[in-house]
């Protein structure tokens, strides 16, 4: 769900709290060596974000946040703060050239540019977190 989380807003946050979980303790931050990406530069985006992005004249930008079920794709246009709420079993990642990252999330989708070591492994950290909430396969059983 896209949605415009510049204001505090209970009804909201509940609704994120409930899609993505609630930010994690201070401990566990500790011991994830971080829950935010840096500032990552936007390539391209789909068409309900792109016309978001358009409204302004700054470099299209967003940062990440990472929540126990999901991810907050945070990013701005006309001093109003959106943020992309993805739960890890919408999310899909792929790496299509070297340097860029895709995000989707059903009919969302946002191309990261990935030009240092430190975005490549925060995306290894997502991963790795999307791996850990996987619901547990029938052989597992």
């Amino acid at each position: 769900m896209l949605l415009n989380i510049s204001y505090r807003d209970p009804k909201q946050k509940k609704q994120i709290d409930d899609s993505v979980g609630k930010p994690f303790s201070l401990q566990k931050r500790w011991k994830l060596g971080g829950i935010g990406s840096q500032k990552l530069i936007i390539n391209s985006a789909s068409v309900d974000i792109h016309n978001l992005l358009i409204l302004d004249h700054n470099i299209n930008s967003c940062n990440i946040e990472l929540r126990p079920n999901g991810i907050i794709v945070r990013f701005r246009s006309l001093l109003e703060t959106y943020g992309l709420i993805i739960p890890y079993y919408k999310l899909k990642i792929y790496k299509g050239k070297a340097q860029e990252y895709s995000i989707y999330k059903d009919h969302y989708f946002i191309k990261i540019i990935a030009d240092s070591d430190a975005t490549h492994q925060f995306f290894n950290k997502i991963n790795g977190q999307k791996i850990e909430n996987l619901p547990p396969s029938f052989e597992d059983l």
